[in-house]
């Protein structure tokens, strides 16, 4: 179940850090409510997968998921560049955070 919490958490990091960008610095009072509330979600399910995934292992997969979903969703909603160095270093970071999760198998 940790596993899943920490997944939930990393995708609720996706979804608050593009709602900073619509949230305009906080100065759209709707966007900034939800971006919080995206915030605070993230954090308690981040919080529950640490009860039992070390903190290291844990937090660099959330942080990993965070990175990749947003570089990616930066692309397709706010034409970020996509040269072939930006793609090859979100491959890496997933291939980090695949790496985290086998050596992490009891």
């Amino acid at each position: 179940m940790a596993w899943i919490y920490l997944f939930v958490a990393g995708f609720l990091e996706i979804s608050w850090a593009i709602g900073l960008k619509y949230s305009e610095g906080f100065t759209k009072p709707l966007p900034s409510v939800i971006t919080i509330i995206l915030m605070l979600f993230s954090f308690v399910f981040l919080s529950q997968s640490l009860k039992t995934i070390p903190v290291g292992t844990g937090y660099a997969i959330w942080t990993g998921i965070g990175a990749v979903g947003t570089g990616i969703l930066g692309i397709i909603l706010f034409n970020e560049p996509k040269d072939f160095a930006r793609i090859l270093c979100l491959l890496l970071i997933v291939a980090g955070i695949v790496g985290l999760k086998i050596l992490s198998i009891k």
